[in-house]
């Protein structure tokens, strides 16, 4: 029997796992990527010593990392090394800072330290957003978010009481603690999924019990060796690669997909099409009006995920006082959130993220240097240029080196900014968001973009536009639900 040839655009988390699990069905698959390299999102800068993941650094679920592998037969330890850092990170408030540890007990101890009766209040806390990671988890990888049907099963319908589906994520934690050092620790692992956690479902305590509890991990050599790891698992599977090349039109006949047009003026025959690429540059620039999902309207209704400004910078000597994971929370975190989700403007006092994987990896920086990623999240669509990009580095380098109590700007041997132009330019982002849709209420499961073109009879799409939503396990488990939708659809 004649195999089905698969074309699948773009080649970040979901596209990858989209094509193994397509591959491994016995499809004969093909990524097309814009970009020379292979990874989305998760890319690499490799500059005068220095290796620099452009995009992930968290590396948060690890079950769901070691549940894709295993899927190919390939232990996570024998792709990549993954070790536990501890302490997790470090919150850096204006008059304190706290170490999150890898061990609970401790962080139990530290929580008991600024309220009383903490270490108890977060036990039950983290058991209850246990329960909703296990059942929000297995939901997820099972939910391909086309029917209301998928909700009536055992595991939600036991568990409604603990789900908190219609209570807020800010409602959640602030109901069993006070001390706004707690506050801002439980609240921050859901800042990057588009919404404050006013907006954002109780049910993303989720993130909370992964940070906390699982503990945070890290890939030596960088993040990007999980994109290794699964291009040898695509490459293994007889998955082939176009790099450098994007896709300029779908061709339709019979609403079908007949074959794609790249900028190279080169057609490929396709059986099927899945689109991790933007899900709404598809929409608009691939296909034509009559077979499109949703309309501009439509996207422009819809509440993104922020973006990011970005500074990689290489520093030719050690900086004190920095771990792998430092969250400045130095500034007041209410405005910084409503003017990135309410009003959409530039923060004025903004916090921002500093990972400093040198700390943990030597092979990422030459000897006695420093590598060092700041990420400040912004409002989607902002005006970005070079003026305001450098006027908030010499902001946020200056409130370092007052943290470090060192001089660092004058030590900078390799700096790169990134920002809204560039998530627009490489990866078709709209608005330039950096995550995708923001995960509220009205943004989840069923209420995102359908997987399947309701005109269109064999075009898919998977992604952070899509189901389960923003991040990296999310986009594995994307991939799994579209292959598995695909397979019964039986085309």
């Amino acid at each position: 029997m004649k195999k089905k040839k698969v074309v699948i655009i773009g080649s970040g988390f979901s596209g990858l796992s989209t094509a193994a699990y397509l591959a491994k069905s016995g499809m004969n698959v093909t990524i097309i990527e814009k970009n020379k390299e292979i990874g989305g999102r998760s890319r690499v800068i490799q500059e005068k010593g220095y290796t620099f993941d452009m995009g992930p650094s968290w590396y948060w679920m690890p079950d769901i990392f070691e549940e894709f592998f295993k899927e190919f037969d390939i232990p996570e330890q024998d792709m990549y090394s993954l070790i536990k850092l501890d302490p997790g990170f470090k919150m850096i408030f204006e008059s304190e800072e706290i170490e999150i540890n890898a061990d609970f007990k401790e962080i139990c101890k530290t929580f008991e330290k600024y309220e009383k009766g903490g270490s108890k209040k977060l036990k039950k806390f983290i058991d209850d957003a246990e329960i909703k990671y296990n059942v929000g988890i297995k939901f997820l990888n099972k939910s391909p978010g086309v029917s209301i049907l998928e909700f009536f099963n055992k595991d939600i319908l036991l568990n409604l009481s603990h789900l908190d589906l219609l209570k807020s994520y800010k409602q959640c934690v602030r109901n069993n603690f006070s001390n706004p050092y707690l506050i801002n620790i439980l609240e921050f692992p859901v800042l990057f999924l588009g919404a404050s956690a006013s907006n954002m479902p109780a049910l993303y305590s989720l993130m909370t019990y992964s940070a906390l509890k699982q503990g945070t991990f890290y890939p030596m050599k960088g993040f990007h060796q999980v994109i290794n790891s699964m291009q040898t698992v695509c490459t293994n599977l007889d998955v082939k690669f176009v790099t450098n090349e994007a896709v300029e039109k779908i061709n339709i006949y019979n609403r079908k997909v007949d074959s794609i047009l790249t900028d190279k003026n080169r057609t490929i025959d396709a059986d099927i099409i899945v689109a991790s690429a933007d899900y709404a540059h598809v929409e608009e620039k691939l296909i034509n009006k009559e077979y499109r999902n949703y309309s501009k309207t439509y996207w422009q209704k819809k509440k993104f995920s922020p973006s990011s400004l970005i500074f990689y910078l290489g520093i030719n000597k050690k900086i004190k006082k920095l771990i792998h994971h430092n969250l400045f929370f130095d500034e007041d975190v209410d405005q910084h959130m409503d003017e990135t989700y309410k009003k959409e403007i530039w923060p004025k006092k903004p916090l921002f993220y500093v990972c400093c994987p040198s700390k943990t990896d030597n092979t990422v920086a030459p000897k006695g240097k420093e590598n060092i990623f700041i990420l400040i999240p912004i409002a989607a669509g902002v005006t970005d240029s070079e003026e305001v990009r450098e006027k908030y580095f010499n902001l946020i380098i200056k409130r370092i080196e007052n943290y470090c109590k060192q001089s660092i700007k004058d030590n900078i041997e390799y700096k790169k900014s990134y920002c809204v132009k560039d998530f627009k330019n490489d990866y078709n982002a709209y608005k330039g968001n950096a995550y995708g849709l923001a995960n509220t209420l009205s943004q989840t499961a069923n209420l995102k973009p359908k997987i399947y073109n309701k005109h269109i009879k064999n075009m898919f799409y998977t992604g952070q536009l899509t189901v389960p939503g923003p991040g990296v396990p999310p986009a594995l488990i994307s991939g799994k639900i579209v292959s598995d939708f695909i397979k019964k659809k039986n085309l």
